[in-house]
C-alpha cells in the first residue's frame, strides 16, 4: 500500500473508531445522496517534502507528509463545532500505527472560518479543519 493510502487508511480508522454516541460519521472524498448532518468530510493531500531531513545520505526522500482537510458540517455553528472537537480528540497528537514506517504525533496546522452551505438544500455549516502526519520507513 502506497504511504498516501497507509496514511489516510490510519487517519479514517481513528475517526471511525468514535463511536458517540451517536458514532461519528466519516465520509472519505464524498457525501453520498441522502446524507444528513452531522457528519465529517475528509480530503487528503500527501507530498514527499524535500526538508534536508527529508533525505536519506543516498540522496532519495524518506518523509512522507499527508494533510488531511477535514470538513465538519452540522445543522448549525454548534453541531460543527463539536463535530470538529471529535475530530481533534481522534487526531490531535495521536501517533497512529503505518505499517513500515514511523510516525510522528497528528498535529493541527489550522482551521478555516465556518461557511453557511446551501448547495444541497437545507443549510448546513461546514467548518475545516487542518491536520498533518508525517512518517519516515521504520529501520
Amino acid at each position: 500500500m502506497s504511504g498516501d493510502a497507509a496514511h489516510a487508511d490510519a487517519m479514517l480508522a481513528l475517526l471511525r473508531a468514535d463511536q458517540g454516541p451517536p458514532p461519528l460519521v466519516v465520509l472519505d472524498g464524498r457525501v453520498p445522496h441522502g446524507v444528513i448532518p452531522p457528519y465529517v468530510l475528509v480530503y487528503f493531500a500527501s507530498a514527499d517534502p524535500e526538508d534536508a531531513e527529508s533525505r536519506s545520505l543516498a540522496g532519495d526522500s524518506q518523509r512522507h507528509r499527508t494533510r488531511a482537510y477535514a470538513h465538519c458540517v452540522g445543522a448549525n455553528a454548534e453541531a460543527a463545532r463539536i463535530v470538529a472537537d471529535r475530530v481533534r480528540s481522534a487526531w490531535l497528537d495521536v501517533i497512529p500505527t503505518v505499517d513500515g514506517r514511523v510516525c510522528w504525533p497528528i498535529r493541527r496546522e489550522e482551521g478555516v472560518q465556518a461557511e453557511r452551505d446551501e448547495t444541497a438544500g437545507a443549510a448546513a455549516i461546514d467548518l475545516v479543519e487542518v491536520y498533518r502526519l508525517e512518517s519516515v520507513p521504520a529501520d
